[in-house]
């Protein structure tokens, strides 16, 4: 059964439902700990503070009647939109011939959402034969300079 909680307590979870932000709800709620990691980890390690938190997104996805289906469908639509090619304009707006991705950074935001959102992980046992890589954005370039 979950103790009731009290009025700091209340506050803290409404602000740590606001923002995400842990440390600010516990500025705003009222806390004025020399140590805030300690008042931390005691707060978000009381599982009556868990549940409650918990409850307060449930409650907040139901109000909003966001089905998971939407979500990954929008989070799919940024990504497309995202990464498609445009062509680049020089500066006085003619077409160079080159190719860039519309928001490169966008796109993967999305992609990762929609992989941390569907479960998507790589654990340290599974053997995959991908390489670690960069993306290098370049645009405007004077083929001179490549």
């Amino acid at each position: 059964m979950m103790k009731q909680l009290t009025n700091q307590q209340k506050l803290f979870v409404s602000e740590y439902i606001k923002y995400l932000d842990p440390q600010n709800a516990l500025n705003k709620a009222g806390y004025k700990q020399k140590d805030t990691d300690k008042a931390l980890s005691r707060l978000l390690s009381n599982p009556d503070i868990i549940k409650a938190i918990k409850n307060e997104l449930k409650h907040q996805i139901d109000v909003l009647n966001v089905s998971k289906g939407y979500v990954i469908q929008k989070l799919l639509q940024i990504a497309e939109f995202s990464l498609e090619e445009e062509e680049i304009q020089d500066k006085d707006g003619n077409y160079t011939g080159k190719k860039k991705l519309r928001d490169a950074s966008a796109g993967l935001k999305a992609l990762e959402s929609l992989c941390k959102y569907l479960g998507f992980t790589v654990s340290k046992n599974e053997n995959t034969d991908y390489k670690e890589s960069k993306i290098i954005t370049i645009s405007n370039l004077d083929d001179k300079k490549i």
